[in-house]
């Protein structure tokens, strides 16, 4: 079983501030992610026959009570999405608004503790690497061993997608008396969860590094750096600048106050 020690999110500057004030994790709904291929159904193969001495009725009812299973996953499945780098030019020009953002170093070993302890839900207690295809490559449920089959639908992508370097926590359907709502809802309102994110509280211990945008302004610098030292008060603060002789970014760790 593998497992990564640190992990990384790209912000931009109003997430940042928002995952920071309140010390949460945002999971979201794989149903709607942007990526119509994402932990789609069909990526798992039931047209094949269930081996055993069941006649073909029997053997449709059990395809049927299997593939519903998958079928429905999407819309249970409520997914972290974190990445295993740091330096992305392109994770930080999508993610975190064109380099004036942040990117959040998480310490994997305290997140997926407070999250088993806290809240118990955390289906994967390690998460799962993403797997990058050129082309959809259908398991056989009933004849292929790819092993889970579960984490198979949840981590399979397009090629296309390779430069995120993902790596993701997943939840099975989160109970909302664990979470913590990004806003507080009106008396009497009804909170509807199969359309938003969900957001369990971490431990500030958890985050162990601040990485500032090359293009950041002084003014989101002070409002990031002072709100994750609130947090944890031994977070290290970086702060990333370009590199005047390669396409890449630099790194330099901030001591002082900025």
């Amino acid at each position: 079983m593998k497992f990564r020690r640190q992990l990384f999110k790209y912000l931009d500057v109003t997430g940042a501030l928002a995952m920071l004030s309140r010390g949460t994790l945002q999971f979201t709904n794989s149903f709607y992610f942007n990526d119509p291929f994402d932990c789609h159904p069909s990526l798992i193969d039931f047209s094949g026959s269930p081996s055993g001495i069941y006649g073909p009725e029997f053997k449709d009812k059990i395809r049927k009570t299997h593939k519903n299973k998958y079928d429905r996953l999407r819309e249970r499945t409520w997914i972290c999405s974190l990445s295993k780098i740091n330096d992305s030019l392109l994770m930080w020009s999508h993610y975190a608004n064109n380099h004036r953002g942040v990117c959040i170093e998480l310490n994997m070993s305290h997140v997926i503790k407070c999250l088993n302890g806290n809240h118990g839900m955390v289906v994967h207690n390690v998460g799962v690497e993403v797997q990058y295809k050129d082309i959809i490559e259908k398991p056989d449920y009933f004849k292929n061993r790819v092993g889970d089959y579960l984490n198979y639908q949840i981590s399979t992508k397009a090629k296309d997608w390779e430069y995120e370097q993902e790596w993701r926590l997943y939840i099975i359907d989160p109970s909302p008396m664990y979470m913590s709502l990004p806003f507080k809802p009106k008396r009497g309102e009804t909170y509807d969860w199969k359309i938003t994110r969900v957001y369990p509280v971490l431990g500030g211990e958890c985050f162990e590094a601040i990485y500032l945008g090359a293009m950041i302004s002084d003014e989101d610098k002070q409002k990031i750096v002072k709100l994750a030292r609130k947090l944890n008060p031994n977070i290290k603060i970086y702060q990333m600048t370009i590199n005047p002789d390669a396409f890449k970014l630099d790194v330099s760790e901030i001591v002082q106050d900025a």
